[in-house]
């Protein structure tokens, strides 16, 4: 009974007790354990050669999202967001030469032949289905392709009497043919299942080689190319990958200059990414170069514990023989390393919380991959240390990382110092608050955001887009309940204000949909007179417009652009200049306002939103926002309840909370001050900072807490904490910025870089957080579960109310318990 009641004794803590027990059951069969873990690395190394490197278009999608089940829905139809265009610029001429006309006749015969290119869907001046329409003596419609392929050698007044033709018809001066004449446009749809990015890529890059001569620029953007241009920086990957390795070797000979401290660690994260490959390869995943950083972030956390536990097994070494030192060390480490472990993979795992399948598919992996860690370096090396032979000098050099953590030390040198360094942090927060409202949803500037700006793909972009009316498009849908609703006048008028309200935009450039062709053909078939460009009263009438349209152009399917088959259902098509976050939130305002005012109005009529670039991009930067709202409010809970039910304290939870929320808030600071924007690229990399960073205030709050139990003084643990773990969290988070900085510095994709520099910023302030902030707060607030923090018989500690008089712990009193 006695024993009951001594919070001293280990039966009094039957929990602890029994995993103190699991502890030093590890450490009677170490042989088998490490074998197993050798056997599974066999088996997970023998799938890494089915690992595939690939970007699926759908993957980056939000799959459940409205706007994208509309894409999917029309996207075989209308179109989508798979489109590739051709910019011919002619800078010496017009497009109106024998020689500039045969040049686009060539480029657009090529377009139309890339893998998985929808030919209905194929637009240029130069293509059979830009014709023109006229009305003959006898009252028929007739038509005939701009450009014949079969005469190439106009006179100047056929040249001249070809350009004023094309001038009076909007449908090709302005979409295809620049107004200043000089640019002429190749679009093509390419179906989403058929195309093949590296190839159409290269058959691209072929072509422009082939057609480019003095005078002639061609540029080519689209979602297709942009993929492909993301393929050509595959092999970057290895030459990152060996750049990586050399500064990681270089790391650990300057810290331990020792074979274990290099070699040791080096082992564990070659382990921990072969058991992370073959768990990709084993779901049958796809490795998305757009999402190469986190697994090399994963690889150098895993390096960062191989370190913190070759540090304090050094340690261990002074006062035990090196078996004792390894248990030590694990005993030590392995709780709050597990810990640790479980933040950074709660922080992945809630990736998955929003619906695209690219997120999903990398949460799914990396954070079964992050936990690995426990297993693979947590538990894997202090066995293998304890088997291995004892080092010959356990003394560690002296170098510019131990000097840290004295140093901070200083700072945070008692109760009122701590106040400052609190002070401090508040303003910080005031001024990362203030520029954390910059921070917009999607992009902030045209153009790619995965490239540079000065890269051939935005240059292209952007000269496309000064030229025309602009290649980004918004599709909106209007469906009508019965077959031939479209041709009701009712519906073809209100079709036409909602293009007119829409045209207000001033970033619109143009626009194309069936009140257009209806005006246009009206006002054909009366001689030209501006006075019929209007929609008329009667639906048969209307029917005749159309079929006369229809008839009038050979090639079948001329109206598939404009209305399906049974005229039920028809496409507005919206033209844009660019696709920035504020652009795309304009434009579907626009949208839905005039839906708003106008719904019911029209009986059996519904406006649905929204396909094309802008609908695909504007459902990615809503799925991103909601995203962004559920996620790190998630990762921020489930690590405060993780950490308050570890730690039995409600403080211990607050702490790691007031971390988060100060790297976190400074974060979306830097975003704001950068003008980067949050979409569905940057939300995961904010989560994953959040679980990786809390790393270090769990390292940092559990050695002051050990610290306490041996020295029974505040002032005095903390010092020695920020003292030991201070220098780890220095080094660590050194060893984790090696780990990516090679994005920063060698990636020739933006994307990349730009994700590696947040997750360093992420890392810096997670660590000024662990080292400045935690000890701070331990020394102003004086929470319990620390300042009462005594050891059982076990070694284990627990923090009392009422706890025993705290024994200082020597060197001899705790080989006495080693013994017993």
């Amino acid at each position: 009974m006695k024993d009951k009641l001594d919070k001293h004794s280990a039966k009094a803590h039957p929990t602890t007790h029994f995993m103190h027990r699991f502890e030093q059951g590890v450490f009677k069969r170490p042989n088998i354990i490490l074998s197993i873990i050798l056997m599974v690395t066999v088996f997970f190394a023998s799938q890494i050669p089915g690992l595939k490197i690939y970007s699926d278009f759908a993957d980056l999608l939000p799959q459940t999202h409205p706007y994208i089940e509309l894409h999917n829905e029309i996207k075989g139809s209308f179109g989508g967001a798979n489109v590739i265009i051709v910019g011919v610029e002619f800078t010496e001429s017009t497009v109106f030469t024998n020689e500039a006309l045969a040049r686009v006749h060539r480029i657009t015969q090529a377009v139309d032949s890339l893998p998985g290119v929808n030919h209905n869907l194929v637009a240029s001046v130069a293509h059979r289905n830009s014709r023109n329409v006229w009305l003959t003596p006898e009252g028929n419609v007739n038509s005939e392709p701009y450009y014949n392929p079969d005469k190439t050698n106009l006179s100047q007044p056929e040249l001249d009497n070809l350009r004023d033709a094309i001038v009076a018809d909007p449908r090709v001066y302005g979409p295809l043919v620049s107004p200043d004449m000089h640019m002429a446009l190749v679009k093509a749809q390419l179906i989403e299942g058929k195309l093949d990015y590296a190839e159409t890529y290269r058959q691209i890059q072929a072509l422009r080689a082939e057609e480019s001569a003095p005078g002639v620029k061609i540029h080519v953007t689209g979602q297709p190319m942009l993929v492909g241009w993301t393929y050509q920086y595959l092999n970057q990957i290895v030459e990152i990958f060996l750049f990586t390795g050399l500064i990681m070797i270089a790391l650990l000979v300057f810290y331990f200059r020792k074979a274990y401290g290099i070699l040791i660690p080096l082992a564990g994260v070659v382990v921990s990414s072969i058991w992370g490959l073959g768990i990709i390869s084993l779901f049958g995943y796809n490795l998305d170069p757009l999402s190469l950083v986190i697994p090399f972030l994963i690889s150098a956390r895993a390096m960062s514990h191989g370190i913190q536990l070759v540090e304090r097994y050094y340690q261990e070494l002074v006062n035990n023989d090196h078996i004792t030192a390894a248990r030590l060390t694990f005993e030590s480490l392995f709780r709050p390393g597990s810990l640790g472990v479980v933040s950074d993979a709660i922080g992945l795992l809630l990736i998955a919380i929003g619906s695209i399948p690219l997120n999903t598919k990398m949460a799914h992996y990396a954070s079964i991959w992050a936990l690995s860690i426990i297993i693979t370096v947590l538990l894997a090396v202090p066995l293998l240390l304890s088997i291995l032979p004892r080092p010959k000098s356990s003394e560690i050099k002296s170098n510019v990382f131990r000097n840290i953590g004295s140093l901070v030390a200083g700072i945070v040198s008692g109760p009122q110092a701590a106040a400052k360094v609190l002070l401090l942090a508040l303003a910080a927060l005031c001024v990362g608050g203030y520029f954390s409202s910059h921070v917009v949803i999607g992009e902030s500037e045209p153009g790619s955001p995965i490239l540079y700006q000065d890269h051939d793909y935005n240059i292209s972009s952007k000269a496309v887009n000064d030229s025309f009316p602009g290649s980004e498009e918004l599709y909106i849908i209007a469906e009508t309940d019965e077959n031939g609703g479209i041709k009701r006048p009712e519906v073809l008028k209100a079709l036409a204000d909602f293009e007119r309200h829409m045209l207000l935009d001033p970033e619109v450039g143009g626009a194309k949909g069936a009140p257009d062709l209806v005006t246009q053909v009206n006002r054909l078939l009366h001689n030209t007179d501006p006075r019929w460009v209007q929609i008329p009263d009667d639906q048969l009438y209307i029917g005749g417009l159309m079929y006369t349209y229809m008839m009038s152009n050979p090639i079948p399917g001329a109206l598939n652009e404009f209305v399906d088959t049974d005229e039920r259902v028809a496409a507005l098509v919206f033209y844009y200049k660019d696709h920035q976050g504020e652009t795309i939130r304009r434009a579907i305002h626009m949208a839905k306002q005039w839906i708003a005012e106008n719904e019911g109005k029209v009986d059996g009529l519904t406006i649905r939103l929204a396909g094309g670039t802008i609908g695909v991009i504007a459902a990615q930067n809503e799925a991103a926002y909601e995203t962004n709202l559920m996620v790190l409010p998630a990762v921020f809970a489930l690590i405060f309840i993780f950490v308050t039910v570890f730690y039995s304290s409600f403080m211990a939870g607050a702490m790691m909370l007031m971390a988060m929320i100060f790297a976190t808030t400074l974060t979306y600071g830097y975003m704001g001050l950068v003008e980067m924007g949050i979409n569905s690229n940057t939300v995961p990399i904010i989560a994953v900072g959040v679980g990786v960073g809390i790393d270090y205030s769990i390292y940092m709050m559990d050695r002051i807490r050990a610290e306490m139990a041996k020295l029974g003084n505040l002032g005095q643990a903390v010092r020695a904490a920020i003292g030991t773990t201070g220098l780890a969290i220095s080094f660590t988070a050194t060893t984790l910025i090696a780990g990516i900085v090679m994005w920063v510095i060698l990636s020739d994709l933006r994307f990349q870089s730009d994700a590696a520099l947040l997750l360093i910023v992420m890392v810096v302030l997670n660590a000024i957080a662990a080292m400045l902030l935690v000890p701070s707060w331990v020394l102003l607030m004086k929470p319990k579960f620390i300042t009462s923090a005594y050891t059982d018989d076990d070694g284990v500690i627990h923090a009392d109310h009422n706890p025993r008089p705290v024994q200082k712990i020597t060197p001899e009193v705790e080989k006495e318990k080693i013994s017993a």
